[in-house]
């Protein structure tokens, strides 16, 4: 987040310089990329929206010609790498107060260069009161969009594209937002926005919404009575007001009217029987707080119970809330949330989104690239590049609100492949990916984020030494160890910013922080290496293991399987290993593990089942490369492809860590294809590949994929889960030590 300093009302770029904090090619990003603009213009806040092509640099890899040379003996490496250029979409959202908007639009008149478009989508109040001064600054035209029908467009979106965007407010808890797992199907739903009145609105489909009910009696009454009542005239001072006032000072509680007889009612009696009943008897004077707070409570029990009658009618179970009365205040979200727990006795769940915001400025640019179809797409929030969700702790007063003008962002980028369920899950919207939720576990959370900055140095120097002919990596570099550790510092104070915390979000949101300085593949040279290793140690493990017995050679496949996956350079015991041991191996490897029986242990039941028919086909999904997947992984798929088993292996799309990528998988089957008949490749998309071959065997390997999630993953088919736990902490916490085996065999119930 970027602070200002002073209100920015100048006619340059220069001006907006001296009003923020950050230079304003950070909050303004790519904008001499920017294609299309939309914008949302409400009472205080404006939203501007806009889409760019980002040019980025990826790690390719590229067999070399072999032909007529002995590579074995050459120790060449099995492929090149290239870091090319390429063109991505990004979508830009920006918010920022309405004193601001006047400089912001002449630094980005400055800056526009490539935009196509002659047009911008405008919605909100002020789309009309500033259509003038946007058109004049912008030389665009100012196209004027519904506001519902954008509202509705934008929470459509991201409740699709972002993961863990809806949250339930909870009261007390550490820490008090609960966020839900997207749902693959989000209609039908309510949707309460509260701006200065309330809107109601049924969305039942994309398309296909009506308003259902509202109200008058929202936002703009909680101010303007507030003002009356207080002589506060700023909204942000009278939610303060309300955060330390006490309702019941002012308003008659039930045990007020019934005493003690309130129990033989079945009623508490700490409910407000009438709000501000105690001002019509009382001879005295009431505070600002304890008013302001009343009032507060009077509108969002109404809003509560207006909005969970409108549920109930309509057979709804989701409400979410937005509108400037919400901005993420506590006070607010505690009060509607017991409103409606109250009102509907639990059956009726209030639901606020993390970028309620931006609801209005997505669904306004979103109507102006209907051409583009930008819902065929899959788009992901780019964690290097948004603020997040910030806290707006009750405490913060408001000397501290009155400098909070502050530019919010939030950045999504469209994703090379869209994202679907895999078919086998056995009940997708049930399906929750990781294992710990590191939000709501405070010593887990500590741990990892302690693990994250510990690894950083290590990180920085590979991404050096990723790029040996770049004059400026190790500027770069400084730059992501900032960013990186930066972002790690606010999880640790507000680990709900992103959403549910874990491993896995962590994991994103360093590889976000290395591509925004053009490092793509830090672990590339190193994966290089030891994938060419690898490749000429396998002729002689494949001869070693058709040496053995047919049960003999089952434990030592899985064995195998166990000890590449020791391989991980993302494990700090197993990556000091490496960097001090350079003789270190895979035969080394499989000392290190735990001897049976393991941590977890269904060798003995996979062993029998292989006893039985072949699987039909094996879906794989790999990890590391290297050892892992060349000496662990190929064996294993050979082994099934011999009893006559098809076999489609996964690997990751982009690079994390020394995890194998597509592009690599696809070279290292092609040099093992050579090597040995029996395996062969065809490269088709993962879903409709598992439709069409009926695959009934799922095998996840390693830390990341089967314990940090997946664990508790239920599959419609037979899967095997296996890994070697490499984190000591972790072990311990599992019941094991370092090196301990998992490998759980699961088979769904008839």
């Amino acid at each position: 987040m970027a602070e200002c300093g002073a209100s920015g009302s100048g006619s340059s770029g220069d001006s907006l310089d001296k009003s923020i904090t950050l230079p304003p090619d950070e909050i303004f990003r790519n904008l001499e990329n920017a294609k299309r603009f939309a914008i949302d213009i409400g009472g205080s806040l404006t939203k501007l929206a806009y889409y760019s092509t980002v040019q980025h640099k990826v790690a390719k890899v590229r067999s070399f010609d072999h032909s007529g040379k002995d590579t074995e003996r050459d120790h060449e490496p099995p492929y090149e790498i290239s870091v090319q250029e390429e063109i991505t979409a990004r979508l830009h959202f920006i918010k920022f107060e309405n004193t601001y908007i006047e400089a912001c639009l002449d630094f980005i008149k400055d800056h526009l260069v490539n935009t196509e478009t002659k047009v911008i989508q405008a919605t909100g109040g002020g789309a009309y009161k500033f259509k003038d001064l946007i058109e004049e600054k912008l030389r665009l035209k100012v196209d004027k969009e519904d506001v519902m029908t954008c509202l509705i467009k934008g929470c459509n979106f991201v409740l699709k594209n972002i993961p863990h965007e809806a949250f339930v407010y909870q009261k007390d808890s550490d820490p008090e937002f609960r966020f839900q797992t997207n749902h693959p199907h989000i209609f039908p739903y309510l949707l309460v926005n509260i701006g200065s009145g309330v809107s109601i609105v049924k969305v039942e489909t994309e398309d296909r919404f009506e308003w259902v009910g509202g109200s008058s009696i929202g936002g703009g009454t909680f101010w303007g009575l507030g003002a009356l009542l207080t002589k506060t005239k700023k909204f942000d001072e009278l939610l303060h007001l309300a955060s330390r006032g006490q309702h019941s000072n002012v308003d008659m509680l039930v045990r007020d009217v019934y005493g003690g007889a309130h129990q033989t009612l079945g009623l508490s009696g700490n409910l407000i029987a009438s709000s501000f009943g105690k001002s019509a008897t009382a001879d005295q004077e009431f505070s600002k707080e304890d008013m302001a707070k009343s009032l507060l409570h009077m509108i969002s029990n109404d809003i509560g119970q207006l909005a969970c009658l409108h549920a109930r009618l309509h057979s709804l179970d989701r409400v979410y809330f937005g509108g400037f009365f919400i901005r993420g205040h506590p006070v607010t979200m505690r009060t509607i949330t017991y409103s409606i727990n109250f009102f509907s006795k639990g059956e009726v769940q209030a639901l606020f989104l993390r970028h309620e915001g931006y609801l209005g400025a997505i669904g306004a640019f979103l109507k102006g690239a209907e051409q583009d179809n930008p819902n065929q797409y899959s788009w992901g929030e780019n964690y290097a590049g948004s603020s997040g969700l910030m806290s707006t702790s009750p405490e913060l007063g408001p000397a501290q609100r009155a400098r909070s003008g502050t530019f919010d962002l939030l950045e999504m980028d469209r994703l090379e492949r869209p994202l679907v369920n895999l078919p086998l899950l056995l009940d997708p919207p049930s399906y929750v990916p990781d294992t710990v939720d590191l939000t709501d576990d405070a010593l887990a959370r500590k741990y990892w984020l302690t693990c994250f900055e510990e690894a950083l140095d290590g990180v920085v120097k590979r991404a050096v030494a990723s790029q040996p002919d770049s004059v400026d990596a190790a500027e770069r570099a400084e730059k992501f160890r900032q960013k990186y550790w930066n972002k790690l510092q606010t999880l640790r104070q507000q680990p709900f910013a992103y959403g549910t915390l874990t491993v896995r979000s962590l994991l994103d949101t360093r590889e976000h922080c290395l591509n925004e300085f053009n490092f793509p593949d830090p672990y590339s040279k190193v994966k290089q290496r030891e994938n060419g290793v690898a490749l000429r140690c396998f002729p002689g493990v494949v001869r070693s293991l058709d040496t053995l017995g047919w049960e003999e050679r089952q434990l030592a496949l899985v064995k195998g399987l166990l000890a590449g996956n020791v391989f991980d350079w993302g494990a700090k015991a197993v990556s000091d290993v490496l960097e001090s041991d350079p003789y270190f191996g895979f035969e080394e490897a499989k000392r290190k593990l735990q001897e049976r029986p393991w941590l977890v242990d269904s060798y003995s039941e996979w062993l029998q089942r292989l006893k039985g028919p072949p699987h039909k086909c094996a879906l794989i999904f790999a990890d590391n490369s290297g050892i892992d997947i060349i000496l662990g992984v190929f064996p294993f798929v050979r082994e099934l492809l011999l009893r006559g088993t098809e076999v489609i292996l996964a690997c990751n799309s982009g690079p994390a860590l020394n995890d194998v990528t597509h592009g690599e998988s696809l070279i290292v089957a092609e040099r093992i294809a050579g090597m040995d008949p029996v395996v062969h490749r065809l490269d088709k998309g993962l879903a409709a590949l598992v439709r069409e071959r009926g695959a009934d065997l799922v095998v996840i390997e390693g830390m990341g994929r089967a314990v940090h999630t997946n664990y508790h993953a239920a599959l419609c088919c037979e899967s095997l889960k296996l890994a070697v736990i490499k984190n000591a902490w972790l072990a311990e916490r599992l019941g094991g030590r370092l090196f301990s085996v998992i490998f759980k065999y699961e088979v769904p119930a008839e």
